[in-house]
């Protein structure tokens, strides 16, 4: 979820997970790949649920679905909700910023702009992040390279859009929601970081009843935007089913335990590679045509996202968190 913007070092996760002996590296690297494909096809899976059910729908079956699986995972780990009512009113807020809103806005983006571009612009969430956490942050100070790798990606998503050609041909309206969901999730991941650090409880218990309180957020909102479909597909059913269960419950799980095993710098890593895959599988399963600026701005992209978050080897360094929901410096933004 979702679809994890790098603001500070790494917080230490309060897990009672420890990781593993160097003879179970091919684990993590086998989850981590999964986890690579299941948040780059889910841009896939949204484009189809919305051919079944209205954005609202789709956000709502897939935050459902995913509560499901993460409560499932806190029984079985006899591990308990958060405590407080403070720790609740900010989980709430990170629901919306992290899940409700931006799902939302993918959904609404994915009816007009193909699912390839959905997956480049959920990419540009680190550079959002860096350029709000220079304001919001004030142990984060620009270097000359994250300065450049902030330019360069902005000039990466330019590329994508066509700017030398007017945006000919772009959805202005799709693609702004799309571009606005990541900048939700730099926000979320901000506020996540102020807000919920030190709380005590476990990263899993603080994930799953984010998204449990979110999935109450669209409860309440779908009723009153849409109305039941006339008929249920099952295609557009089981890409709903598999969003959620995987894209949102399973996927978060995976991240969980990659970020305990090998720290979160390198389990961040997969944001790299999503947009990678929803580009191949847009291309592959919906053959969604691609002009040749598409993937250079988005390798343009990546390139600039990933200079933004060097760190200089003289900060000095950040006293640790006691938890947060699984990764505030970069986590992999969920689709």
């Amino acid at each position: 979820m979702s679809p994890a913007a790098p603001t500070s070092a790494p917080p230490a996760l309060s897990s009672p997970l420890s990781s593993p002996p160097s003879s179970r590296l091919l684990d993590w690297r086998v989850r981590f790949g999964v986890l690579a494909l299941i948040w780059g096809f889910s841009f896939l899976l949204i484009k189809v649920g919305t051919e079944g059910f209205a954005p609202f729908q789709v956000t709502f079956g897939r935050l459902l679905f995913g509560t499901a699986v993460l409560a499932v995972a806190l029984v079985v780990k006899r591990d308990r909700l958060p405590r407080g009512a403070r720790v609740w009113g900010h989980l709430t807020v990170a629901a919306f910023l992290l899940n409700a809103l931006p799902f939302s806005l993918f959904a609404y983006a994915e009816l007009t702009i193909p699912s390839t571009l959905a997956g480049i612009c959920n990419a540009t969430t680190p550079l959002w992040g860096m350029l709000l956490s220079l304001v919001a942050l004030s142990e984060d100070r620009p270097t000359r390279v994250r300065a450049a790798g902030l330019g360069i990606g902005f000039v990466g998503v330019l590329t994508v859009l066509g700017a030398w050609q007017g945006f000919s041909g772009l959805d202005v309206t799709g693609t702004s929601l799309a571009l606005l969901a990541s900048f939700s999730y730099a926000v979320g991941w901000i506020y996540v970081r102020r807000t919920l650090t030190g709380t005590g409880a476990s990263n899993l218990s603080l994930a799953g009843s984010q998204v449990g309180l979110a999935t109450l957020q669209l409860a309440v909102v779908t009723p009153l935007f849409t109305s039941m479909p006339e008929s249920v597909e099952l295609v557009p059913l089981l890409a709903v089913i598999a969003l959620g269960a995987l894209g949102t419950g399973y996927a978060m799980l995976l991240q969980y335990n990659v970020v305990a095993e090998v720290g979160p710098t390198t389990a961040a890593m997969v944001t790299y590679f999503i947009p990678v895959i929803a580009t191949a599988a847009g291309v592959a399963v919906l053959n969604e045509q691609l002009t040749w600026n598409t993937p250079v701005g988005a390798l343009v992209v990546l390139a600039g996202a990933a200079l933004t978050q060097t760190r200089t080897s003289h900060r000095r360094p950040t006293p640790p968190p006691t938890t947060t929901p699984l990764d505030t410096r970069q986590p992999a933004t969920r689709p």
